[in-house]
């Protein structure tokens, strides 16, 4: 009997779709197809790589009328908010732009007697996993960069965003790419992790939580697959004396409550100088009370349901925990009606919270944020180090030699000064930590998606 995959839609716990779950068997007749096709492809030049990546872009970006409502009932992000086309365009644009250079030889040494350079060879096939919270965005990271470098592509999505990989696959082919070299996979977690397991992928890239990522490693272990990870995060926020409060309160809080605070990059836990602490919570409140919860398919609801109830429940807990343990909440529940108790999550805001509280600690993925005074830059180094995770850090001040002497100093990724929640394609997107391994966009990103290979040629 065959087995589906259902993605149950937050707005009202309707089918928003439905897919047969491959067999191992039928899986690996697709990659064997797309490996058929991958040595044709690496062998045509860079430049029409480039271009019919481009192509399947620019045909993924004629869909978006349909996009837009397909991804809000899939996984409740307000329409008003166009989709991820945006940064699906620079991203992919970024890394065709570099591909050249990226992916040029380094020359050691061209003289009569030698020629010895380090080429960059595709690693045949690679295997993207992508989550449902920006599915378009996370996937084109590895897609379209593992495609020029002459890859193919196999590309699983969670099923909360069941239809993407579909509909990414037939934007692409629509643009000319060889049929079967970029694969769509409809699998369950068992399949996938014999799949692994059976050395059936040359590289992985996965984006999702710890724990997945732990079963990816183990799954994969002895077979020698590249894996690039990128798990969970706490990402904090600090507000230093001399930052300029609104400009800060405005872009963290949005770090922390767009798209419902479910951000591989979202601010999840602020830090700010004691000066400022209530100029900066009273402009945090004043912002959040503004939003509306409410279905994701009208133009005015600024606040979607979270993707699932198991998933609104584990902020519910955090909060409730918080305030039962000290925490004070800000937000009036009464300005939110809309919170049932099932994906319809109230934003909040958090202050007397201590690093013993969960939602200090734990990956939140919800609209919640505590707010800690502090008393010098010492402390919040600490604090913002006092975590399992190291994603992004969010630095507000005036002077960019302070920050960068604190961010050498914080366990991170990414360091940002007087911005948050954003991934700039020319540089690296990676992590320490808990939050994995590896590095995506950039010119690092082509080296993670290809391997080095040597050439010593003696002149005779």
């Amino acid at each position: 009997m065959s087995r589906t995959l259902r993605c149950i839609s937050p707005i009202d716990g309707s089918i928003a779709a439905e897919r047969p779950i491959a067999s191992f068997e039928e899986t690996t007749a697709i990659l064997d197809r797309a490996r058929a096709q991958q040595a044709g492809w690496a062998a045509r030049p860079l430049d029409e790589r480039i271009t019919l990546v481009r192509k399947g872009v620019a045909r993924l970006g004629e869909m978006n009328d349909d996009v837009v409502p397909e991804l809000a009932r899939m996984m409740g992000r307000p329409v008003r908010y166009g989709g991820e086309f945006g940064g699906v365009n620079e991203r992919a644009s970024y890394m065709a732009d570099i591909a050249e250079k990226a992916l040029s030889p380094i020359v050691v040494e061209e003289s009569g007697q030698f020629q010895r350079r380090i080429a960059r060879e595709p690693h045949g096939l690679v295997m993207v996993i992508a989550p449902w919270n920006y599915p378009y965005m996370t996937a084109i990271n590895s897609v379209a960069p593992a495609l020029i470098a002459g890859n193919a592509v196999a590309l699983k999505h969670a099923t909360q965003t069941l239809l993407v990989g579909e509909r990414m696959v037939r934007a692409f082919e629509e643009a000319g790419l060889p049929e079967g070299l970029f694969a769509n996979l409809f699998l369950d977690h068992a399949t996938s992790e014999a799949l692994t397991s059976a050395g059936s992928f040359n590289f992985i890239n996965f984006t999702g939580s710890v724990q997945a990522g732990q079963k990816i490693e183990r799954a994969a272990a002895g077979t020698f697959t590249g894996l690039g990870l990128e798990l969970g995060g706490k990402d904090p926020g600090y507000v230093m004396d001399d930052a300029d409060v609104q400009a800060a309160a405005d872009t963290l809080i949005d770090g922390a409550m767009f798209n419902s605070g479910q951000c591989c990059c979202g601010i999840e836990r602020i830090y700010v100088a004691e000066p400022l602490f209530d100029a900066f919570v009273a402009r945090a409140v004043e912002i959040v009370s503004g939003y509306k919860l409410g279905n994701p398919l009208n133009e005015d609801t600024t606040l979607g349901p979270m993707a699932s109830k198991r998933f609104a429940d584990e902020v519910r807990a955090q909060t409730e925990e918080a305030v039962a343990g000290g925490a004070t909440a800000l937000i009036d529940p009464e300005l939110f009606p809309e919170d049932d108790g099932g994906t319809y999550l109230a934003p909040q805001i958090l202050t007397n919270v201590t690093h013993e509280m969960r939602t200090m600690r734990d990956e939140s993925f919800g609209p919640v944020v505590g707010i800690m005074p502090v008393k010098d830059d010492e402390q919040a180094i600490s604090l913002m180090n006092d975590s399992e995770f190291g994603l992004t850090a969010s630095l507000w001040t005036g002077d960019p030699e302070r920050a960068a002497a604190i961010g050498a100093r914080i366990e991170t990724g990414t360091v940002f000064m007087n911005r948050a929640d954003y991934l700039d394609p020319g540089l690296c997107w990676t992590g320490c930590k808990q939050t994995g391994r590896g590095g995506a966009l950039s010119e690092i990103g082509y080296h993670n998606l290809t391997r080095p290979k040597s050439y010593h040629l003696k002149l005779v």
